[in-house]
């Protein structure tokens, strides 16, 4: 039972820990969207826009498993802002590329654009498993429920909101401004994060070999079979439902909306996030949490059809911003399960094996959309993927029944 649902925000060190996560994703999915339609500008191609998610999706894969044991062995908080100085100089990389438009050969500009790419893939394969293990580490265990939600609503506020404030800032002051504002959120993201007191790394043994710390996180995964059926639900309907990586193509030649209307459209979720985020920061989960789950990713596969169908850009904004309400429910329940599921000594190694999977349906779903864009066609593809994703909850409906049957009321027990 919630009774203070400001509890987390009321510790200092969280609050600025939250600040420095709500800019850095802000800041990154900003950058995602910038780069989508810059390409798709230079390019005129859908595939392209499948390749820069899967450029960045092979280094965050490669390097996640060992950056679990690097992140449950070393200062959690250093490896934080190890990343988040990546990120900035890629930023302010790609801010310089965008200069060299008109000078440099197309090719040339293009080919710059993945090598940055693929560098903040590395450092985003370090950044999420590293801010979920340090989150717990900075209240006590009854305020933890509450930093989760908190914590978990930001992320999914700011990962959304990202994209529809990168979309507005491209269409109406331009790339190179974008980049700039880009490069201002990363940089205070790094100053509010060294504001935040160290925190000794919780005891294990450290001197087990790397591969046997590793595959002792990949035991603990594969073992628990709530946690395995969570991130698998999540991985397959994001890889076929998501839509993200070919908005720019509804934008420009099927709603005819152009860059403005690409922003309003990825806004579109992060409105619907914002709102349900607040709703579960004031009301807690019941007993039907897994059954909830599953009919919100359901639901998301609808909103994902009938916004691929849509020739009207007040639908296609009313179906996004509903499954960005229905997004932020299920990031929200697979998030809280792992955390309290997970014993503080493995949260990097464990997180590492989630990041993969979400790494795999974001980045990897990028490349599908594009890809199925090309061959089936831009709308056959997003109803096919639609589709497929309440196939996918049927499946699991039917084949977890431990997560169908989800009490979230026994996690605070």
């Amino acid at each position: 039972m919630i009774t203070d649902p400001y509890s987390a925000l009321r510790v200092p060190d969280f609050r600025r820990f939250l600040t420095a996560r709500l800019l850095a994703t802000l800041g990154t999915q900003m950058m995602s969207v910038s780069v989508g339609y810059l390409m798709y500008e230079l390019t005129n191609s859908k595939l392209m826009l499948g390749y820069i998610g899967l450029v960045e999706a092979i280094p965050a894969i490669c390097v996640s498993l060992l950056a679990g044991h690097l992140i449950d062995k070393y200062n959690r908080k250093i490896i934080i802002a190890l990343c988040l100085t990546t990120l900035l100089t890629c930023a302010f990389l790609l801010l310089l590329l965008t200069n060299q438009i008109g000078h440099w050969p197309q090719s040339s500009v293009v080919q710059g654009i993945f090598v940055v790419i693929f560098i903040t893939g590395i450092g985003r394969g370090f950044a999420s498993p590293a801010n979920f293990a340090f989150l717990p580490q900075l209240v006590n265990k009854e305020t933890l429920p509450n930093a989760i939600t908190w914590g978990s609503s930001t992320w999914q506020v700011a990962s959304i909101s990202g994209l529809g404030i990168g979309g507005l800032l491209y269409g109406f002051v331009g790339v190179k401004v974008t980049f700039i504002a880009i490069c201002s959120l990363l940089l205070v993201a790094l100053i509010s994060l060294l504001s935040v007191g160290s925190r000794p790394v919780p005891a294990s043994n450290l001197q087990e070999s790397a591969w046997v710390r590793i595959r002792e996180g990949l035991a603990f995964v594969y073992g628990n079979k709530l946690i395995l059926a969570a991130i698998a639900l999540d991985l397959f309907s994001v890889l076929f439902g998501g839509a993200v990586a070919i908005l720019p193509v509804f934008a420009k030649d099927i709603l005819q909306v152009g860059p403005q209307g690409l922003g309003w459209l990825r806004a579109a979720m992060s409105i619907g996030a914002i709102i349900m985020g607040f709703v579960i920061a004031h009301r807690q989960m019941g007993k039907s949490a897994g059954k909830v789950m599953l009919a919100c990713v359901a639901g998301f596969g609808v909103c994902m059809i009938v916004f691929g169908l849509s020739q009207y850009f007040w639908l296609s904004f009313a179906c996004l911003l509903v499954a960005g309400m229905l997004d932020e429910v299920s990031v929200f329940v697979r998030s809280s399960l792992i955390q309290h599921q997970t014993p503080d000594h493995m949260k990097g190694r464990v997180f590492s094996v989630n990041s993969i999977f979400i790494t795999s349906s974001n980045e990897l779903g990028a490349f599908e959309s594009g890809l199925a864009a090309e061959l089936l066609g831009t709308v056959p593809s997003v109803v096919f993927g639609g589709s497929m994703t309440l196939l996918i909850v049927a499946l699991t409906w039917f084949n977890a029944r431990q997560l169908r049957d989800f009490d979230y009321t026994k996690l605070n027990k």
